[in-house]
């Protein structure tokens, strides 16, 4: 199986940085592309030829959030069969409803152990890509 190609993004370097060192401890083989808001991340995926696998959204960036990116993503069809999960610091019900409404595959609110880190990043990769590519089907990864 070829690399799987995952997007990160989120603004806060430290939370990629431990995000990027968790992924490279994992038995999986990936390539991680990194981008501190939701601009550079639609640029990306406009752009780039290879789409991503998977891509991991923060909810709270600068001048284009995740909320708006998850949207804009799901709203073209060339970008249907990327799994998208979001990751935040804060879980709110309500919050969570609406994402998995809008088009995400999953959930992780962002833990505060760095094995639990890498023990969600794995179940959210190795889950998802089992998965068909359904819209419909969403995990909450607590």
């Amino acid at each position: 199986m070829d690399k799987i190609l995952v997007y990160l993004a989120d603004d806060d370097f430290d939370d990629r940085e431990l995000f990027v060192d968790a992924l490279s401890e994992l038995p999986l083989s990936t390539e991680i592309l990194q981008f501190s808001n939701g601009i550079e991340l639609m640029d990306c995926l406009f752009t780039n030829k290879t789409l991503p696998h998977i891509i991991f959204l923060d909810l709270f960036m600068p001048y284009m959030d995740g909320f708006d990116c998850l949207l804009d993503i799901r709203n073209f069809t060339k970008f249907k069969n990327i799994k998208i999960v979001v990751y935040s610091s804060v879980f709110q019900e309500r919050e969570v409803r609406q994402l998995r409404e809008d088009g995400a595959n999953g959930y992780i609110q962002k833990p505060n152990s760095y094995i639990i880190l890498k023990n969600l990043i794995y179940k959210a990769i190795h889950s998802l890509s089992s998965q068909p590519n359904e819209s419909s089907h969403f995990e909450i990864l607590i």
